[in-house]
């Protein structure tokens, strides 16, 4: 298993990502120490394979912000600019989602990964769904970025974290599921102790969601092979930011998992 990780500092904010509010406050803070695990088959299969982890505390989670609102139609605008439904496919950041969901044997043109989906919801004319002030944060920095991002209520994690294959007929309940489904042994999963808290890089665990009543957000920006790390990183920064000015958290530093060379 690989434990260790590099802690980082968030690289400078993209302009677009703090159009809103000044640049998020990213502080050292020694909190919950927040580690994960890697198991040798996950490191085989998956090269390249990274998250970037913190935590956002403090939060106090609204229903809406006419501040995140405006920001919504700003990241459509942009959106609409950048990318076309003909050749969304075809873009090296969506490919490789696609190509990891394709190895674990998802068929990405029924599942897709959660920031293409977004995307996607875009140009189709859709509206953003509406959640809570933190859940429509993060989700507007999956957009931006392109970055899968997964985020749980830290105070109902059970122990460190772990990336693993799930092993067969396993359950997991996703957030909307009415009743568990079973897990194959491809599949890749996120453990907290005993918790399956997510199918990695999509479908976070009812049981950890992030709702109004939630504190302390752990929050995980998720790559895949062929994706760049520092893009990864990006992405913590941005959300990080936007969760910061939308929800008056206080964010920690950025963790890479696994350590880089």
């Amino acid at each position: 298993m690989n434990s260790n990780a590099e802690p980082l500092e968030p690289p400078g904010m993209d302009p677009r990502a703090v159009s809103i509010n000044p640049p998020a406050r990213i502080f050292y803070m020694i909190l919950r120490i927040l580690s994960m695990d890697f198991t040798n088959e996950i490191m085989a299969a998956f090269p390249g394979i990274c998250v970037a982890g913190g935590d956002v505390r403090s939060v106090h989670i609204t229903r809406l912000d006419p501040r995140l609102e405006a920001l919504k139609q700003e990241i459509v605008g942009e959106i609409s600019v950048r990318y076309t439904l003909e050749r969304i496919k075809d873009e090296p950041l969506f490919r490789a989602y696609r190509d990891f969901f394709w190895s674990v044997g998802l068929d990405p043109t029924r599942t897709r990964p959660a920031s293409e989906a977004l995307v996607r919801r875009i140009l189709s004319g859709g509206r953003l769904p509406v959640i809570n002030t933190a859940v429509d944060a993060y989700n507007l920095a999956s957009v931006r970025s392109g970055i899968p991002i997964a985020a749980f209520d830290a105070d109902m994690l059970q122990g460190p974290l772990a990336m693993r294959f799930a092993a067969e007929g396993e359950q997991f309940r996703g957030i909307g599921m009415e009743k568990p489904v079973v897990l194959s042994k491809n599949q890749v999963i996120l453990t907290a102790a005993n918790q399956i808290i997510a199918i990695y890089p999509y479908r976070d665990s009812e049981a950890t969601k992030v709702t109004p009543d939630t504190k302390n957000i752990r929050l995980l920006t998720c790559g895949v092979p062929k994706v760049p790390r520092e893009t990864v990183i990006s992405a913590y920064g941005m959300c990080a930011g936007f969760l910061e000015n939308f929800t008056s958290g206080v964010a920690s530093a950025c963790r890479l998992f696994p350590p880089g060379p």
